[in-house]
C-alpha cells in the first residue's frame, strides 16, 4: 500500500502492518472521525502508518512478557492475587498501537474445551481473589458465552471481583445492551468495567448512555488510557479527557505509556515529557480526575508510577 490523498495530504500507509493486522473499524467509532483531516486524532489511532513497517529497537511482538505469564490456555498470572483470561480474539476495533497484535491466540484458546483449563486453574489457587477479561474485547462474546463465564467464575467461592477490559462501551456501546447486561447478571459480586478512552471525542451521547446502563446494572466504571503521539499528548487533551470520562460517570484510572510492540514506535512519548505533561495535567485537575502514569514492564509484581 502505498499512499492515500486525505484533504490534499499523501499519507503514507503500511503495506505489511494492514496485511498483518487489518483495518478494522466500527460504524459508531467511523461516525466521530472528522472528515478530511489526516490528523484527526481518532482517525490516527486507526490508520495504518508506514512506521508500522520499520523495525525499531526495543519493540517485539510480546511487549510485556505475556507468553511466559500463561499458565492454561488463555490465563495469565503475571500479578498476585488476579489473573487475566483472554477470553476472545475478536475486536471490533483495531488500534494500531494494540499491545497484543501479535498475540499467538490460536495457540492459547481457551474456549475450544470450554476453558476448562483456565476455570480449573483458578479454583485450585485460592490466592486469585479477581478475574479480569480481557481479549481481544471480552464484549464482543455472545451472551450465552458470556453468561457461561461469569455463572462458571461465580461458582468459584474465593473469586470475589470480576473485572472486564473493554473498548466496547466507547467505540461500538450498542452493544451494551439487556442480553449482554443479563449475562452479566450472572456474577453475584463485585463487577468492574474498565474501559478504553484515549480521546474526549470518543466519548459521545452514545457511550455516554452505555456508561450509564452499565452503571445501573452495578458495574464499577474505570478509564485506562494509552499516552499517543499526535493524539492525546498534550495537558489540554488530557484534561479534557478526563472531564468527559467523569461526566459520563467513569473515574480516570491509568494513563499507560506505550507498550513497546512492534509496528507502533510512532507513537511513543518520551518519560520525561509524559512526566512534564503530568505535572501540567494536575495543575489543571481535581486530584481525583488525574489518572495514574503507569508502565507495564516484563516481570515486575506490579505496573511501575512514572511520575
Amino acid at each position: 500500500m502505498a499512499a492515500v490523498g486525505l484533504a490534499g495530504d499523501s499519507v503514507p500507509l503500511a503495506a505489511a502492518g494492514a496485511r498483518d493486522f487489518p483495518v478494522r473499524v466500527p460504524d459508531a467509532y467511523l461516525r466521530r472521525i472528522a472528515k478530511r483531516d489526516p490528523r484527526d486524532p481518532l482517525l490516527l489511532q486507526v490508520l495504518p502508518r508506514a512506521e508500522e513497517d520499520l523495525p525499531t529497537a526495543g519493540f517485539g511482538a510480546d511487549p510485556v512478557g505475556e507468553r511466559k505469564a500463561m499458565v492454561a490456555p488463555g490465563l495469565l498470572h503475571k500479578y498476585r492475587g488476579r489473573a487475566l483470561l483472554v477470553a476472545t480474539a475478536a475486536c471490533p476495533i483495531h488500534c494500531r498501537y494494540c499491545f497484543r497484535r501479535h498475540f499467538p491466540y490460536r495457540e492459547t484458546d481457551g474456549w475450544r474445551d470450554g476453558w476448562r483449563q483456565a476455570l480449573a486453574a483458578l479454583r485450585r489457587d485460592r490466592s486469585i481473589k479477581e478475574t479480569i477479561l480481557s481479549g481481544g474485547d471480552p464484549l464482543t462474546l455472545s451472551d450465552r458465552r458470556l453468561a457461561f463465564l461469569a455463572g462458571a467464575l461465580a461458582d468459584i467461592p474465593h473469586m470475589r471481583r470480576l473485572r472486564i477490559h473493554s473498548r466496547v462501551p466507547v467505540v461500538q456501546p450498542e452493544r451494551i445492551d439487556a442480553g449482554l447486561l443479563a449475562a452479566l447478571g450472572n456474577w453475584p459480586r463485585q463487577l468492574v468495567v474498565v474501559t478504553h478512552a484515549n480521546h474526549a471525542r470518543e466519548l459521545g451521547r452514545e457511550a455516554t448512555q452505555a456508561a450509564a446502563r452499565l452503571r445501573r446494572a452495578g458495574a464499577v466504571l474505570l478509564n485506562q488510557a494509552v499516552l499517543l503521539r499526535g493524539v492525546n499528548d498534550s495537558a489540554a487533551a488530557q484534561a479534557e479527557l478526563s472531564e468527559a470520562l467523569f461526566g459520563a460517570g467513569i473515574l480516570p484510572y491509568y494513563l499507560h505509556l506505550l507498550d513497546p510492540v512492534a509496528g507502533a514506535a510512532h507513537y511513543r512519548v518520551g518519560e520525561r515529557r509524559a512526566k512534564a505533561l503530568l505535572r501540567r495535567l494536575r495543575a489543571r485537575l481535581p486530584g481525583y480526575l488525574v489518572p495514574r502514569l503507569v508502565r507495564e514492564r516484563e516481570g515486575e509484581a506490579y505496573k511501575r508510577p512514572v511520575a
